[in-house]
């Protein structure tokens, strides 16, 4: 097992680092205008079906049930290149990587994620995320029943976790307790959902984007 650091800091991906919203607006626009509003819909549906029963977003799960209703469709096939080759790169919040940087200074940077095992890790890569925290990178499905794991790759006395879902935040507060400062950006559509964000408690440090970081110290 390696040596315990003093703190560790671990990052979500998607409205943490990366606006996933705009990604999904981009995907949205270009599924109607490759196949029009009334499949663009269709797919959404799908999407959201899927995630309600996995408990994360699956969109390459979500565009191959998709196919099965639209079985002789040759546009599906760049659809899956658009997803593939998406420039993640052009949709990192302002500050995202310099935020990983300032926080190296005081201990390892981790990205820490929910997703599926093929198009997260992608995004993480195609985004640059993955080589700012060197490699850094856990990918669950379900991240805060993770934490045992999480500890073991990366022991510390303290942890920092930034995420833009303070029902992801408040588990794993449960779980580790003064052990784990919470950050909360409200950044996204879960942080400005007035009644997701009521449903728990509030984070240790709120803040309205990822840069306003740069600012702070553990």
């Amino acid at each position: 097992m390696p040596q315990p650091a003093p703190i560790v800091f671990l990052f979500d991906v998607d409205n943490t680092l990366l606006d996933n919203d705009a990604v999904q607006g981009d995907l949205s626009a270009h599924l109607e205008r490759e196949f029009g509003r009334a499949q663009r819909d269709r797919y959404w549906s799908i999407f959201e079906t899927l995630r309600a029963e996995l408990g994360y977003a699956d969109y390459l799960g979500a565009l191959q049930r998709y196919r099965l209703e639209n079985l002789d469709e040759p546009q599906l096939l760049l659809m899956s290149t658009f997803l593939v080759d998406y420039p993640f790169a052009n949709r990192l919040f302002p500050d995202a990587l310099e935020v990983l940087a300032h926080c190296r200074r005081f201990g390892p940077t981790v990205i820490l994620s929910d997703g599926d095992v093929v198009f997260q890790p992608r995004k993480v890569r195609r985004s640059g995320l993955w080589d700012a925290v060197e490699g850094r990178v856990l990918i669950y499905l379900h991240k805060e029943r993770m934490l045992d794991a999480v500890r073991r790759r990366f022991p510390a006395s303290r942890y920092v976790m930034v995420d833009d879902k303070l029902r992801i935040l408040a588990a794993m507060k449960g779980t580790w307790g003064e052990a784990l400062t919470t950050i909360f950006p409200r950044q996204g559509h879960y942080a400005r959902d007035a009644k997701e964000t009521a449903a728990y408690p509030p984070a240790d440090v709120t803040v309205e984007r990822i840069g306003d970081l740069l600012e702070w110290q553990p």
